[in-house]
């Protein structure tokens, strides 16, 4: 990790990495993914992207370089996607200080194109996010034909997960913390063992939104259709999220969009303590559905 002090700012760059593709098995609605090399292929892509939370773990070591335990505990990373990344691509983060507790962010590859844009900060109080600002600024989709049963406000029942160490976590997530670990960017011993600051394995930031996303939903989604992340924020409340312990998941929908190619939507993710009824962490995803790959999409509107 390298510094560089400015006289109002800090710019720290970490280091570069080949993050690695866990998604190829990936079911979406009972079919295969974006991230299957043939869906890929069909939709134009140059290949079967990375899975964008991925990206998350290289602002880890960043986020503990400038606020130290603190950034499991009320970090926040919100992000909005901007190019995929293939496996073999090679990846380098970067965060420019704001103010004491935020910092713009942003990552690049090897050929200088931008893979995400963004903020960190660290709460209570993490002023306006990335995510924040773009949910603000949404106006009328206007006619919809895939996410046309989504209404903001719907909420979906309490679901209970936990997110074991040799787990599968699902169909949209189909391996488990450990896999996870024998590839991750950047691991740490906090992630496996009691070593920790609080005496036990404690959650990756990129696998919050696989626990946020391990069961349940809410709404209808018109398909089969193949969808893509496009936003993305973790923010922690009272964490940091612990390895075996169980969690009560509200989804809740925030927001629902359409860009030329993509109908999308935004799903808030409320993480609890079932115990305490503590609110421990939110996810927010702003995901989409490619217009093209839903057969009965209108012809003109294409």
């Amino acid at each position: 990790m390298s510094t560089q002090a400015f006289p109002t700012e800090i710019t720290l760059t970490g280091p570069v990495r080949s993050p690695h593709q866990m998604l190829a098995d990936q079911e979406y609605d009972g079919h295969a993914s974006v991230h299957d090399e043939a869906t890929a292929d069909k939709l134009g892509l140059a290949g079967a992207p990375i899975e964008g939370p991925t990206h998350f773990s290289q602002f880890d070591p960043i986020g503990v370089t400038l606020w130290g335990e603190q950034w499991y505990e009320q970090g926040c990373i919100s992000s909005h996607f901007e190019n995929m990344v293939i496996e073999g691509e090679t990846v380098q983060p970067f965060a420019t200080t704001t103010n004491a507790n935020t910092a713009r962010i942003g990552a690049t590859k090897g050929d200088s194109s931008s893979v995400l844009s963004g903020t960190i900060s660290l709460g209570p109080d993490h002023g306006e996010t990335e995510l924040d600002r773009r949910l603000a600024g949404l106006k009328d989709p206007g006619e919809l034909f895939i996410v046309d049963q989504l209404e903001v406000g719907q909420r979906s029942e309490p679901k209970r997960v936990t997110m074991a160490a040799d787990e599968h976590n699902g169909h949209l997530y189909p391996f488990s913390l450990n896999d996870k670990l024998k590839v991750i960017t950047e691991n740490s011993p906090w992630y496996s063992t009691t070593e920790s600051p609080w005496g036990r394995a404690i959650i990756p930031t990129e696998m919050a939104s696989v626990l946020a996303h391990k069961v349940g939903g809410v709404g209808t989604v018109r398909g089969p259709a193949v969808g893509l992340f496009i936003d993305l924020e973790v923010r922690m409340i009272d964490g940091p999220l612990f390895v075996n312990h169980e969690y009560e998941l509200l989804h809740e929908i925030v927001g629902v969009g359409q860009s030329r190619r993509v109908e999308s939507w935004w799903t808030r993710t409320y993480i609890s303590d079932p115990v305490t009824g503590g609110l421990i962490a939110t996810v927010l995803l702003h995901q989409g559905v490619f217009k093209a790959s839903y057969d009965k999409y209108p012809a003109e509107k294409l």
